[in-house]
């Protein structure tokens, strides 16, 4: 990774809180929830939030995440847009697991433990079959279907 240096690293920072602040009022104006709503809901000033949605303000990770809560999405898509997490590959359970607003952030965390583990496990168990096919078949005298010569013969008569 190449270190910016001087302006660019500032201008980037504030394109990210811009940036956050839209998602996040698109977020809001989508779910149909005035700007007062969710300030109470996250326990914020009104003043605060509305600075946080035209990007005069950074929020943290905890602010964030109060923020999320209200508009009932994950913190962690948050925590993406505002750079503080690296994205994750995106899946249709995860996507489920991380907006479902019965279960906590505990929960949702452990159940996409538990699936990455079980994708981890299914790509290795693909990738010792699939090398286990390459080094073809252990018996030299069994053709494709499985069956020796000499069975087949005896198959026949």
């Amino acid at each position: 990774m190449v270190p910016v240096s001087g302006t660019d690293g500032v201008e980037k920072i504030g394109q990210a809180v811009e940036d956050i602040g839209a998602y996040i009022r698109r977020q809001r104006e989508g779910a149909e929830v005035s700007l007062r709503q969710l300030a109470k809901v996250a326990g914020i000033s009104n003043p605060y939030l509305s600075q946080i949605e035209r990007g005069l303000r950074k929020p943290s990770a905890e602010i964030l995440a109060q923020i999320a809560t209200g508009l009932r999405i994950s913190a962690e898509a948050l925590y993406v847009r505002a750079g503080i997490l690296e994205p994750r590959e995106s899946s249709p359970v995860l996507d489920a697991v991380a907006a479902d607003p019965d279960l906590s952030e505990r929960q949702k965390q452990v159940l996409t433990d538990i699936y990455e583990s079980f994708r981890r496990g299914n790509v290795a168990e693909t990738s010792a079959a699939v090398s286990s096919a390459a080094t073809g078949p252990q018996d030299a005298g069994t053709d494709v279907g499985g069956v020796t010569p000499t069975d087949a013969g005896r198959r026949s008569s």
